[in-house]
């Protein structure tokens, strides 16, 4: 009985021993999980790829880029100069998953390098590669467009500028014949008045001409 006894002993402490070493496994990889998430969540972005400038013309032009997938990009940055001038123009978008963007204002005939960066929450990526490109001038953008390709815009435009001429004439002539009209009333007034003011004219020629003496007789001159 004791022999047994003392069996039993040894196996219940080599499963309490096998117990703990499985429960210390389980502990080291789960300390290994928790260690190593947070790394993961502060992994520095990557810079934006296949940044691209489209739709250039006179005074605005299109970036669009592109991200990994997976980087948690909540938004972006561009930076904008010119070319040999120091000056830059910074624009920055956050909760946005837009991947392109708009710069306005720009000057015909000027080169500009664009930056692009990824934002997160954490923080903001390398910038990317610089992009260099050009505007246009006035006469060239004109130039480039042949006689055929008038865009629905522009034959809007057109159209309304016909339409502001149409008013414009219209309200000169409704101007011109209110005048007209005023200086023909104005003068059939006048020309109505002339007989009353002719007849006053003579009655008062009429009196003048035959004036009495002071005691009732007519002057006459002495011989």
């Amino acid at each position: 009985m004791g022999h047994a006894a003392w069996k039993d002993t040894l196996e219940e402490e080599e499963e309490n021993a096998g117990g703990m070493l499985r429960s210390w496994w389980w502990s080291v990889i789960l300390l290994g999980f928790v260690s190593v998430s947070p790394v993961s969540a502060d992994a520095p972005l990557s810079s934006p790829l296949n940044v691209t400038i489209k739709e250039i013309e006179v005074n605005s032009a299109v970036v669009s880029w592109e991200t990994l997938e997976g980087d948690p990009v909540i938004g972006f940055a561009i930076t904008q100069q010119k070319k040999d001038v120091r000056m830059l123009r910074f624009i920055q978008e956050v909760n946005t998953t837009t991947r392109s963007c708009t710069l306005w204002g720009l000057d015909e005939d000027t080169e500009y390098i664009v930056h692009v960066q990824s934002i997160s929450m954490s923080g903001s990526s390398p910038p990317s590669d610089p992009v260099l490109f050009r505007t246009p001038k006035e006469t060239e953008k004109l130039a480039s467009k042949s006689p055929d390709e008038i865009t629905l815009e522009e034959m809007g435009q057109a159209a309304q500028l016909r339409a502001g001429e149409v008013i414009i004439i219209a309200v000169v002539l409704v101007m011109w014949a209110g005048v007209i009209a005023l200086f023909c009333r104005q003068y059939d007034i006048i020309k109505d008045n002339e007989p009353n003011n002719n007849k006053d004219k003579a009655k008062n020629s009429s009196e003048c001409s035959t004036p009495e003496h002071p005691q009732g007789g007519l002057l006459r001159s002495n011989v």
